[in-house]
């Protein structure tokens, strides 16, 4: 699971814990519910329910990646403010490809 945070938003490091707390509880609950990906859900369980937290420079950039993921997380610093993405549980191979994990960068 990639959690995916805007770093143009000041938020404190607790609101940005909390932010990917509720985009991770969003991800579990859309996974753990769909049959069609529970082998997936099964094998994240297994391997210790990793997370992986990145930033992301604005929204622009964080809604192509919601786009191209499919899910996005919302927040409620100010209505409507979308801050941080969460996309997974899945295989390493699609996720690192959507968030160019091996560069430490996203987009």
């Amino acid at each position: 699971m990639v959690l995916v945070v805007r770093s143009d938003i000041t938020m404190g490091k607790g609101k940005t814990a909390a932010q990917c707390a509720h985009a991770a509880v969003e991800c579990y609950r859309q996974i753990s519910a769909n049959k069609k990906y529970q082998e997936i859900y099964e094998s994240w369980l297994v391997q210790g329910q990793p997370k992986i937290v990145l930033r992301i420079s604005n929204e622009e950039k964080l809604m192509l990646l919601a786009s191209n993921a499919r899910k996005a997380g919302r927040t409620e610093l100010t209505p409507g403010t979308t801050s941080t993405l969460g996309i997974g549980p899945g295989p390493k191979h699609l996720i690192d490809n959507l968030t160019c994990i091996e560069s430490n960068s996203v987009i």
